[in-house]
């Protein structure tokens, strides 16, 4: 074997012992279980309020923008009108 060959075998072998020992340990993508068999880390409490927190900012954030879209909706209406009126005269 030539040495990249031997990189591509021992990264692969490292990968390997690393997925054997998340499977067994119990890390997962989520979080790591506990030792009574249950999951942490998936959300605590702390996070999920946060969570509750950031949507509704976020969904006052969408009504101030509608309100802000239609204000300048009606501006530029108003504006052409006024323009038109003046061509008008």
């Amino acid at each position: 074997m030539e040495g990249g060959q031997i990189m591509v075998v021992t990264i692969v072998a490292i990968v390997m012992v690393a997925s054997i020992i998340r499977a067994r340990y119990g890390y997962g993508r989520f979080g790591r279980h506990n030792r009574n068999g249950g999951h942490e880390g998936l959300m605590s409490s702390q996070d999920h309020a946060e969570n509750l927190r950031l949507r509704d900012e976020v969904k006052e954030l969408k009504e101030r923008l509608k309100v802000i879209e239609r204000i300048t909706v009606e501006k530029e209406n108003s504006l052409s009108r006024e323009i038109d009126s003046l061509r008008d005269r």
